[in-house]
């Protein structure tokens, strides 16, 4: 394994890492008084702003290896790329690499019909819609994509979807034009081929955004996580994706892979926050020292710096093995990664709020929201239990016949 920066990959760092310090750092206040201001729910100046530059500068579309619609980049290429955006919790929006989009543009890069993407994956990919994938349901234990209550029912050369959705993220956003809704399709076949995954326009009749969604009392305006009803929705039946009763397998497409995307911004979100947890230590002075040499807090800048060069070693070497021997090989490599990093961010954070103290928790400093973030991905990547699971397996399946790892003979 090999983890040298490329050029081309060195040369797309420096103009991020410019792009970040030069726009988008700047532009975090901005944006704050922008959704304050007006309607929460519509799109700031700021953003479209940075879009437009992001583009300009050639930076834009850096995600989606193995498809001519990218930047020709590999997943282990990306990383460092989306490690500096994640930075800030705007950094992948101007580059047009923030979620949900890039898991959509990712299904439908590889599953959707050639009209599907001319319909729907063009104009994502140029930054003109958004969209969000209705996949979570309140009724259900929605970490297991077989458990979808939510019905997709045939009806000649329509589907009726019926259903509640939540955690729809991106659905608030009046620019979200199109949804991926995952629905019970085949309630009598085979537990993995009962679902479909179906192309919703978010106008048509029927759909019904109810509420946003609060994480820990942040609304993420303009973007947010909606309540989604959906009461006898009509949609062409060709709007399925990849085939009828095919979402089960779309989903692991989907929820595996490409969200190793979020590990890779956990990463950044970690840096900074050990960037602002090392200024604070010695700017500001306790008891007649700086913070640095009080309380043991420099053993915890220094466990900081190494629980984050292995977070980092560990989703390079996930990415590594996605782009060599593909993602089914790499599959306990991304459950762990999946489980280290926002884990590894959310202790980094969580000191660095320790140490600033009241101005910690406050609006002042990114700390308390990027917090939240992070405690909410160990749930919106897949529980941590999930993968915790899917790796012991794996563990044991190399001391133990396959059919002893069965649920039968748990």
């Amino acid at each position: 394994m090999d983890f040298a920066y490329s050029p081309k990959v060195q040369a797309l760092r420096e103009r991020v890492t410019a792009f970040m310090d030069t726009h988008v750092y700047p532009a975090e206040p901005v944006f704050e008084r922008q959704v304050a201001e007006g309607d929460r729910w519509q799109p700031t100046a700021i953003m479209e702003a940075l879009k437009a530059k992001a583009k300009a500068e050639g930076l834009w579309n850096l995600f989606l290896p193995e498809s001519e619609r990218g930047a020709g980049l590999s997943n282990l290429e990306y990383a460092p790329l989306a490690e500096i955006m994640g930075r800030s919790l705007l950094g992948p929006e101007p580059f047009n690499c923030s979620a949900p989009d890039t898991g959509n543009m990712e299904v439908l890069v590889r599953y959707a019909s050639e009209a599907q993407k001319e319909r729907w994956l063009e104009p994502l990919l140029r930054g003109e819609i958004r969209s969000a994938f209705a996949m979570t349901e309140p009724d259900v234990a929605s970490s297991d994509a077989t458990n979808m209550a939510a019905t997709a029912v045939r009806d000649g050369d329509e589907w009726v979807i019926n259903g509640r959705k939540w955690w729809t993220s991106g659905a608030c956003d009046p620019r979200c034009k199109i949804m991926v809704f995952m629905g019970l399709s085949n309630p009598d076949g085979p537990r993995h081929q009962q679902h479909s995954m179906i192309l919703v326009p978010t106008d048509t009749p029927g759909v019904k955004i109810l509420r946003p969604l609060p994480v820990f009392g942040y609304d993420d305006a303009p973007h947010g996580h909606a309540e989604v009803l959906f009461e006898n929705v009509r949609v062409p039946y060709e709007n399925v994706l990849l085939g009828e009763g095919r979402g089960f397998e779309i989903a692991q497409g989907r929820l595996g892979p490409g969200r190793i995307h979020h590990c890779m911004r956990s990463v950044g979100m970690a840096e900074r926050a050990l960037e602002l947890m090392c200024k604070r230590s010695v700017q500001r002075t306790a008891f007649g020292r700086p913070l640095a040499r009080l309380g043991g807090n420099i053993d915890k800048i220094a466990d900081s710096r190494m629980e984050i060069d292995m977070a980092r070693l560990l989703t390079l070497k996930a990415a590594y093995m996605m782009d060599t021997v593909g993602n089914k090989v790499a599959k306990s490599e991304i459950a762990q990664i999946k489980v280290v990093a926002p884990n590894v961010a959310l202790r980094v954070i969580d000191r660095a709020i320790q140490m600033h103290g009241g101005a910690g928790v406050s609006g002042d400093f990114p700390l308390a929201y990027m917090y939240a973030m992070q405690r909410t991905l160990r749930l919106a990547d897949g529980p941590d239990e999930v993968h915790r699971a899917a790796i012991g397996k794996f563990e044991i399946g190399k001391y133990v016949p396959k059919e002893m790892m069965r649920s039968e003979h748990r």
